[in-house]
């Protein structure tokens, strides 16, 4: 950690390797971290957004470059791992959602919002948390969602992988807290990414959203990034096994009713 407290937030020569950096909340935070001084990995399976995410970084100043990466292929995680093991910071944002509710879902509906969301962020954790634990250092950083504390009708296998997010989180946390590494979990609320595009579309159920935060808005994308960099840097050197919620404050009230008193 520095001693210097103008610098507890630089990121300068550290390498952050963000997987789902390609859009979305993924492509907010890589931007984030760059701006700080990190030197960013961009690893998604969309390969055109990655490189835009790349390009966007490099021409503002930036180092960045990317690489094509399925969080379904333990294959793949590990050669990027190995490929990357310098890394000292990783971020986790993939995720997919089937809104229908329990007893309209499939098998296979259940498997592939699991494979995704829960699976492949347990293969990342393994894979450069191993890596990280021998080097003494690094931070992870997942992401969670409100979900994992509060759910409603047509979210269940969602809620569930996100609440299975924060627990491998802090058992890693646990675990790889005497080596050096620490492991947080962030938890977005209602944000504009192309994952909520179909909330987005309904004008009642967007609205709803929206009414329900403290701050009655959605978020937008650019809005986690104070969250990543916190967590990324030494700002935030004794925070680990934690559950940073970035919703509006969505779960701190209730929200259903304003009395007039």
């Amino acid at each position: 950690m520095s001693d210097r407290p103008g610098n507890l937030f630089q990121l300068d020569g550290r390498k952050a390797v963000v997987v789902g950096g390609g859009s979305g909340l993924g492509r907010a935070s890589a931007l984030g971290l760059a701006e700080f001084g990190a030197r960013v990995v961009i690893a998604d399976l969309d390969t055109g957004g990655a490189a835009e995410t790349a390009e966007a970084i490099r021409q503002l100043g930036h180092e960045a470059s990317w690489r094509e990466l399925d969080v379904r292929d333990g294959a793949g995680i590990g050669e990027l791992a190995e490929a990357e093991s310098d890394a000292e910071v990783l971020v986790v944002t993939p995720g997919i959602n089937v809104r229908k509710r329990l007893v309209d879902t499939v098998d296979d509906e259940f498997d592939r919002v699991v494979d995704v969301n829960l699976k492949g962020t347990y293969r990342l954790l393994r894979e450069f948390g191993a890596r990280m634990g021998e080097r003494g250092r690094g931070s992870i950083i997942t992401f969670a969602s409100f979900r994992a504390e509060v759910v409603e009708p047509g979210q269940g296998i969602y809620a569930a992988t996100k609440a299975g997010v924060v627990q491998l989180s802090r058992a890693l946390a646990a675990e790889l807290g005497p080596k050096g590494v620490r492991v947080n979990a962030v938890a977005p609320g209602p944000f504009e990414t192309p994952l909520t595009e179909q909330i987005k579309s309904d004008e009642a159920w967007y609205g709803a959203y929206a009414r329900k935060t403290a701050l009655q808005r959605w978020a937008k994308a650019d809005e986690i990034a104070g969250t990543v960099v916190y967590l990324a840097s030494d700002a935030s050197s004794y925070v680990t096994g934690s559950l940073q919620l970035v919703e509006g404050g969505w779960t701190a009230i209730d929200g259903r009713f304003d009395p007039g008193v």
